[in-house]
């Protein structure tokens, strides 16, 4: 699956593997990601989409705030990541 601005991604290879983002950029094979945390999105991580496994379409006012080019905080971020993470379990995925 194509990797797309705002998706939730998981990355598979590097110190972060396992670890959950959401892709503030994509462009090429190539995407910018963060996690609001280890990863701010002021300075986002470049990886390419081989090493990142597609987990989720983004929804909410995160998402909304990515794809209108708009100001998204880190702590917006952290919070999205923790509320997908907590419904993942839910799930019992």
């Amino acid at each position: 699956m194509k990797i797309e601005l705002a998706d939730v991604v998981i990355s598979i290879n590097g110190r972060d593997a396992g670890k959950r983002f959401i892709v503030v950029w994509a462009k090429d094979g190539c995407s910018m990601i963060a996690d609001g945390k280890g990863r701010r999105i002021e300075k986002p991580k470049l990886k390419k989409n081989k090493h990142l496994q597609f987990e989720d379409k983004a929804a909410g006012p995160v998402a909304e705030k990515l794809r209108e080019n708009e100001r998204v905080s880190n702590n917006e971020i952290r919070r999205f990541l923790r509320n997908i993470s907590d419904r993942g379990e839910e799930g019992g995925m």
